[in-house]
């Protein structure tokens, strides 16, 4: 029985980035472990090439360039002298015209009489919201704070096909990660004809020059050797004494894989079992098309619902050297493999934010605690988040660590 301090479930960002901080703060190589399931570390920002190129198996992942000390630890095992630099292009397909995301600062790259439309609802949303409490529907919310417009010709399409479920079973508590819409900087794009108003995420970012983005997850588990096994499948964790395959003991386990992959190897009370399986998620195809498409942006957003997926990356614009593309589907809604395509599937993609997720995860992890075991990242703390927001939480969690 080999014993450790902690045993970190999950190699990707979030497990990588703990662990190597762990180093930092001066615990001991064998103090430690990591386990995972597949054959290679990195998680959804996996990669493999095909055609002779990169591809991000588990969808477009981009290192966003504004929380510096995320670059300064990552470009320890990535220089940013192998990283290129791009300014965000992102479209929008909507009424046959490809708009600058995002939408309410460019709508006047719209036709004249769409334009009209749009600010007309703005403006009747700027001033009805002066008068009305914040809505508690998630269509109505949407509605309140975009106008019905946007909402109905991009924003409502684009989530009921992301989260194929019904809208309105979703909280608002994560919008507020949505910026708002001013009357005024719309005014302003449209007179000028430019954007104008909040600046988005990822507005600038960098892709690595010659690699996908999954190398710097696999360079950082080179850097880990010993205290990382790959190909490793969890039968059973004993929650009284945090035993792994009657193999590995724990002071304390940090889970960032999903919650719903406990109740396969641990005896989980009824009343914590049915509160993980209602925690949802999606699952999402990648599917890979070697044509180029005659387009300037990295991704485009597909909101209309008579196409099955609701993003597409152009590689071709951010991976040098190479060709093709690859879109983005919800599992439920995509169509059969054809032989011009090559697809790769993630079950477990983006967490859902249901009405209820907040206090069930909430359940999850007190009762989790109490048996020294933490969740961390997407799937431990069920949040849809960066790869970048996961290092910066691993990094805080490793600061925090002495004082559980």
């Amino acid at each position: 029985m080999k014993k450790y301090k902690f045993i970190i479930l999950g190699a990707g960002p979030s497990g990588l980035a703990l662990a190597q901080s762990l180093l930092d703060k001066g615990f001991s190589q064998d103090s430690f472990l990591i386990l995972e399931k597949e054959g290679e570390a990195g998680g959804l920002c996996k990669s493999s090439f095909l055609d002779g190129s990169p591809i991000d198996s588990g969808g477009g992942h981009f290192l966003d360039t504004r929380k510096k000390d995320v670059l300064k630890f990552l470009f320890r095992f990535m220089p940013e002298s192998e990283w290129n630099r791009f300014k965000r292009i992102s479209k929008i397909n909507i009424f046959d015209s490809y708009v600058d995301y995002p939408l309410e600062s460019n709508l006047w790259q719209l036709p004249s009489d769409k334009q009209i439309d749009f600010l007309e609802s703005i403006s009747r949303t700027a001033f009805m919201n002066e008068k009305k409490v914040t809505p508690k529907l998630f269509e109505d919310y949407i509605k309140w704070k975009f106008g019905t417009e946007i909402s109905n010709h991009y924003m409502l399409p684009y989530n009921r096909k992301i989260w194929s479920c019904n809208l309105n079973s979703l909280g608002t508590y994560w919008l507020h990660k949505l910026p708002n819409v001013s009357l005024r900087d719309t005014l302003r794009s449209i007179v000028r004809r430019e954007a104008s108003g909040a600046i988005p995420a990822h507005e600038n970012f960098l892709y690595p020059k010659n690699f996908g983005y999954g190398e710097l997850w696999k360079r950082m588990a080179v850097n880990l050797q010993e205290s990382l096994i790959l190909n490793y499948k969890i039968y059973k964790i004993d929650l009284k004494t945090l035993t792994i395959n009657d193999e590995f003991r724990a002071e304390k386990i940090i889970t960032t894989i999903p919650w719903h992959s406990w109740l396969n190897f641990s005896e989980i009370n009824q009343s914590i079992r049915s509160k993980i399986l209602k925690l949802k998620y999606t699952s999402i195809d990648i599917d890979y098309y070697g044509k180029n498409l005659q387009s300037d942006a990295h991704w485009i957003y597909e909101p209309s619902e008579t196409i099955s997926n609701h993003r597409i990356l152009l590689r071709h614009n951010f991976i040098s050297k190479s060709k093709g593309y690859w879109t983005e589907t919800n599992s439920l809604r995509s169509p059969k493999i054809q032989e011009s395509m090559m697809r790769f599937y993630n079950e477990f993609a983006y967490p859902i934010n249901t009405k209820d997720k907040l206090d069930i995860i909430s359940i999850i992890n007190i009762w989790a605690n109490k048996l020294n075991i933490y969740g961390l990242g997407r799937w431990g703390k069920w949040e849809h988040m960066n790869s970048d927001v996961a290092v910066e939480e691993a990094l805080f969690f490793a600061a925090t660590l002495k004082n559980i």
